[in-house]
């Protein structure tokens, strides 16, 4: 199988390096080789995080370059819109339609850009873009965020059993909030 790249942006805090890590385990354990790289950049609270996730019968390194996304995966909307040079042609962005203003806009320097869906689909991007906010906060907490975009995410995999990412999700979740996170999971699968 030929090699599938999905990157993970988002903004620091989110829970995007625990999407990467419960990725990376249902791929190894679905026999494929992987390779999971974190690019924090500025990972505090409110700094951009890219994690690139590669797999396939044989992966030699970890980068993705521009152009080479078959996924993006992206826990803000803007961050969608920032890395999007790197989606391939025929790629697509899983996105949350949560907008959390980076410091330019806060300090008022600059405006949050508008329409951001409607631009990246102008442009013959497919976007498959959802309110997952929303739906972690229906499970029970709005750091859930990750879980409800791994549940989409799990759409454009049908060959990887359903059973597999409940498994993934299992080992990867702490005890306390696993049912709240099965939860934002099957919400986002749902969506």
């Amino acid at each position: 199988m030929e090699t599938v790249n999905i990157m993970i942006v988002g903004v620091g805090g989110q829970g995007s390096l625990l999407a990467s890590k419960m990725l990376g385990h249902l791929l190894v354990n679905a026999g494929y080789d992987v390779k999971v790289s974190e690019v924090h950049g500025m990972s505090q609270r409110g700094g951009s995080v890219v994690t690139y996730v590669r797999f396939g019968d044989k992966v030699y390194s970890p980068i993705i370059d521009k152009g080479e996304a078959d996924y993006i995966v992206s826990f803000e909307l803007l961050e969608a819109a920032r890395w999007i040079e790197y989606l391939k042609p025929t790629g697509r962005i899983v996105t949350n339609t949560q907008q959390m203003e980076p410091m330019p806009v806060i300090a008022g320097l600059a405006k949050y850009p508008e329409n951001l869906v409607e631009k990246m689909r102008a442009k013959g991007i497919q976007v498959d873009a959802m309110d997952c906010l929303a739906l972690a906060e229906e499970a029970g907490s709005s750091k859930a965020v990750n879980m409800v975009l791994m549940g989409r995410l799990s759409h454009y995999f049908p060959d990887i059993a359903p059973e597999a990412w409940q498994a993934s999700l299992e080992a990867n979740v702490p005890p306390k909030v696993l049912e709240l996170n099965k939860k934002a999971f099957a919400l986002g699968q749902n969506g």
